[in-house]
């Protein structure tokens, strides 16, 4: 079978995969899906492929004799006396629904979670969630799911399909559902709009600066304990208490709980996250806090009342842990229960059933599966977890008491409506003093929007604000957070909520300005940014390329990138340690000659060295030998060839004449895209500003009713437009499988379709039915009543989803890959009922095969295929068995299990 994917007449047994044969990973991922088409063989991963790099070396070890199973462990106490079984039932499903949960208390002798003991199949199919907590096994409750693809005559006989669930709900309920979420908008934009046309006019009312600014911040006041406190009321009015149950996707049901959700995500305190009062919030939404808790996500839980939180637990940026997810078109809520003085380190997924006991750590870009118990003072890493030695709390706590915390709430607030609330509004009416037909709009009579005098005046007003705002951005970014710069030492702990942490945290926010990034990004000109940020990056090879469009980080003076290193995009340098009540800045130095892949959080301790292929969502190791020379793939990462030949295949590109030729083509291209990226913000800058105008003209008339309007045109136009720029991109270039280096032109076509249109606005559609409407218009091939709940698809045009899919938040389907300077593309198809978890990234050339199921946090790798009602999970993704066997002792590496 290797030597047909290879194209080749043999293959000797000792020829290794990579280096002799010149596979990559995407032909060794088809010939896994080869090898388990097969039944009279064993099931191959990835993994198992990377381990054993030649056939005589797998072939051994999938012969190598089956150890009888493991019995099921016995329940055990978790924390503060409470059995596992007790722990899982605060995540599980109502009393009547059968549900199955997975026994992870550890032995002294497992380095994974055991897998779950068979369970019968339930009278309804989705109820049976339960998850395999280990690195190489998982299970589902649905033991009739197949493995193969029915139409493979190579194959044993399929069997039959799992039975039918409890019938979804139909094309009515799907419209009813849409037609509510509508209404629900444009009554909270009605409400919006008479609270700020109210406002404004007794603002405008006063006699004087003095008296001008004092109605100001009586009114900013008003408006933020407006905007605060109805998500917190209607939370409690339409849900109540939050309970383990299950709700179907477009029902009545879900309208609330998507408004409910939609409210408390866009409550004006989720800009207080890393604050008290962030906590405080969560609190009022009836989440159990303890004492001295610091949160630093901004992915906010929603089913709050299933969130425990012990004392002096510190939550971590980029973590998931909303205690809802949505499988096979149902939103399931449960439980997450984290113990006292527990981390959730950076990048992480807890999902529902979950639970840390006390002083249990969970290492980044780690995921805890359903059923999954990290036991008092272990800690824990990889996706799904397992028990391991790193330290993920490398700093001593400070001293940082309630009153700190309390004066630290009480100066944000005070800022906010004492500078923020008045400065905006003051800025208003700059703007009308500055632009006197946005007043005459506004005053009864004949006004100027009939002219061409106002269109020119007010297109020359946008473009002073959006390019004179554009270049203050620039100013700003390098100026003051420099000067605060110097007064966070590296290396010294600080209490968290006082002048150093209030330094820290602007710096942050300052420097990290998605739309610059995007802006100098996949471009020569990223370089001199970052460095003028702060970043050390070395003598630079430039290659035009040598970081993408999405580039963060704690602080950029402590950022050090080496030489002829190159980043895909979404890397976040974690150059800071939080506890919950200090933090600490480390210096963070990525080698020279290193690749990194896509979604990489880069820790303080990272040990990596010169020469290193990071691949796409590997957790970086902080414990061991440094790694040099080496590729590193997966969570927990494995060792894999740096480079194979298929990629080197455009390394003489890389200097010498053809270069010196190449790269001055690339960076004119690019700065065509950069000058493209700004025409189409500043002409949707324009844009909203004739609406805002018009709504004004309309006020006299209609009154707030004409503000409301507007907001709603305003997110109609932003819809309508940047399809309308997408479209106009790709019009005269298809997205198309690739293969080619980053010094062709159709590679730089495609940077230029990753910068210029816009994603953002999609976030407004998400958990709707109009999220699927946007994306068919954009090319998506996708079916009836598909669930988004806050999914990414990088090449829209190249991605098929087929009906009543489940895209979860946060999950990805990327199309391309980037590894040094060779770009790689390919179609990826998603069959109909497929679910992708919370996190899940799916790359490019992939195929789910109808029913199929990615597990949160878990990395399908390229050219992988998922058979029909399969469950894969695991980073790298693998299948999950059916059987229940338990891991075997020693067995640390998730390595593969033998399948009886």
């Amino acid at each position: 079978m290797l030597a047909e994917v290879l194209h080749v007449d043999e293959v000797a047994g000792d020829s290794n995969f990579f280096e002799e044969l010149g596979a990559d990973s995407l032909v060794m991922a088809h010939f896994c899906a080869r090898v388990r088409k097969r039944g009279d063989l064993p099931q191959v991963s990835m993994r198992d492929v990377y381990k054993y790099p030649t056939v005589g070396a797998l072939a051994d070890a999938l012969a190598a004799p089956v150890p009888t199973p493991v019995p099921a462990p016995t329940p055990q106490a978790t924390r503060s006396g409470e059995t596992t079984e007790v722990a899982e039932a605060r995540g599980i499903a109502e009393p009547t629904e059968t549900t199955t949960s997975i026994r992870t208390a550890a032995t002294s002798e497992t380095t994974e979670p055991p897998a779950p003991a068979p369970t019968t199949a339930p009278t309804r199919a989705t109820t049976a969630t339960g998850t395999a907590a280990n690195t190489a096994t998982a299970a589902t409750a649905t033991a009739t799911a197949t493995t193969t693809a029915p139409d493979d005559t190579s194959a044993p006989p399929a069997k039959p399909d799992p039975p039918p669930r409890t019938p979804r709900t139909n094309t009515p309920h799907y419209l009813l559902c849409g037609a509510l979420q509508l209404l629900a908008f444009l009554g909270y934009s009605c409400v919006v709009a008479v609270v700020a046309v109210q406002g404004y006019e007794w603002i405008s009312a006063g006699a004087g600066a003095v008296e001008a600014y004092l109605r100001a911040v009586a009114v900013g006041t008003g408006a933020l304990l407006a905007l605060c406190g109805l998500p917190i009321a209607l939370k409690w009015l339409l849900v109540g208490r939050w309970k383990p149950r299950e709700i179907r996707v477009w029902s009545l049901d879900y309208v609330r709980f998507w408004t409910v959700k939609t409210l408390v995500r866009s409550n004006p305190l989720v800009l207080f996250v890393g604050s008290p009062l962030y906590v405080l919030y969560l609190r009022a939404l009836g989440a159990r806090v303890g004492k001295g808790v610091s949160v630093f996500t901004r992915n906010l839980p929603v089913c709050t009342d299933l969130l425990t939180v012990g004392a002096g637990t510190v939550i971590r940026k980029d973590s998931f842990l909303s205690c809802y997810r949505a499988r096979d078109g149902v939103i399931q809520t449960g439980a997450v229960a984290l113990g006292r003085d527990a981390v959730v380190s950076e990048a992480t997924v807890l999902d529902i059933g979950t639970t840390m006991g006390d002083r249990a750590q969970l290492g980044h870009a780690s995921s805890l599966h359903r059923g999954q118990v990290v036991p008092d003072g272990e800690h824990w890493h990889g996706s799904p977890a397992q028990r391991g030695d790193a330290d993920f709390l490398p700093l001593d706590p400070a001293e940082c008491g309630t009153r700190r915390r309390a004066l630290h709430s009480l100066l944000q607030l005070l800022a906010a409506l004492l500078v923020y609330v008045p400065l905006a509004v003051g800025g208003a009416g700059i703007l009308l003093a500055e632009v006197p037909q946005l007043n005459a709009a506004l005053e009864p009579g004949a006004t100027a929007l009939t002219g061409w005098v106002f269109y020119g005046e007010a297109l020359a007003a946008s473009l002073l604000l959006f390019f004179g705002t554009t270049l203050l951005g620039v100013l700003l970014v390098a100026t003051l957070p420099r000067l605060l710069g110097r007064t966070v030492r590296p290396g010294r702990v600080y209490p968290l909520y006082g002048y150093h942490y209030a330094a820290h945290r602007l710096i942050m926010l300052a420097t990290n300005r998605r739309f610059l990034t995007r802006l100098f990004g996949d471009s020569s000109g990223i370089v001199h940014y970052l460095r003028y940020l702060g970043y050390d990056l070395s003598r630079v090879q430039q290659t035009g390329s040598n970081f993408g469009t999405d580039v963060r980080h704690e602080t950029p003076y402590l950022s050090t990138v080496g030489t002829g290193t190159m980043v895909a995009d979404g890397l976040s340098i974690a150059n800071a340690d939080f506890s919950s009540s200090s933090f600490r800045v480390a210096p963070v130095a990525i080698g020279p000659r290193n690749f990194l892949g896509n979604r990489i959080t880069y820790p303080t301790r990272g040990r990596t060295g010169e020469n290193c292929l990071l691949a796409t969502k590997v957790m970086v190791p902080v414990d061991g030998p440094v790694r040099e020379g080496v590729g590193l793939l997966g969570s927990p990462a494995f060792e894999i060839p740096r480079s194979v030949q298929r990629d080197s295949r455009f390394d003489r590109l890389k200097s010498g004449e053809e270069l010196e030729s190449l790269l001055p083509a690339k960076n004119r291209h690019n700065a065509a895209t950069m000058a493209l990226y700004l025409l189409v913000r500043w002409l949707h800058f324009f844009g909203i500003t004739l609406l805002v105008s018009g709504a004004a003209e309309l006020y006299t008339a209609f009154g707030a009713l004409a503000i409301a309007l507007g907001n709603v045109l305003v997110v109609l136009f932003t819809a309508v437009y940047y399809v309308l720029v997408e479209r106009i991109v790709t019009a005269r270039h298809a997205l198309r499988p690739l293969f080619c280096s980053i010094y062709d032109i159709r590679f730089w076509r495609r940077e230029r379709y990753w910068k210029v249109p816009s994603e953002t606005y999609l976030r407004l559609f998400n958990g709707t039915p109009y999220k699927s409407l946007v994306w068919r218009v954009l090319g998506v091939r996708i079916g009836r009543r598909v669930f988004d709940d806050g999914c990414s698809l990088t090449e829209r045009t190249m991605v098929s989803i087929g009906d009543g899919c489940t895209l979860n938040a946060g999950s990805v389907v990327q199309c391309h890959s980037q590894e040094d300077g060779t770009f790689k593309s390919d179609r990826v198809a998603i069959g109909s009922g497929c679910t992708l978890g919370v996190g899940a990234f799916a790359h490019y050339g992939i195929a789910l095969g109808d029913g199929a199921e990615l597990a949160p946090d878990s990395f399908l790798m390229k050219g992988e295929t998922v058979p029909r009602h399969a469950l894969w999970g695991g980073n790298p993704a693998r299948p999950f068995p059916k059987d229940g066997v338990q891991p075997l002792p020693g067995d640390a590496d998730g390595e593969r299990r033998q399948q009886p």
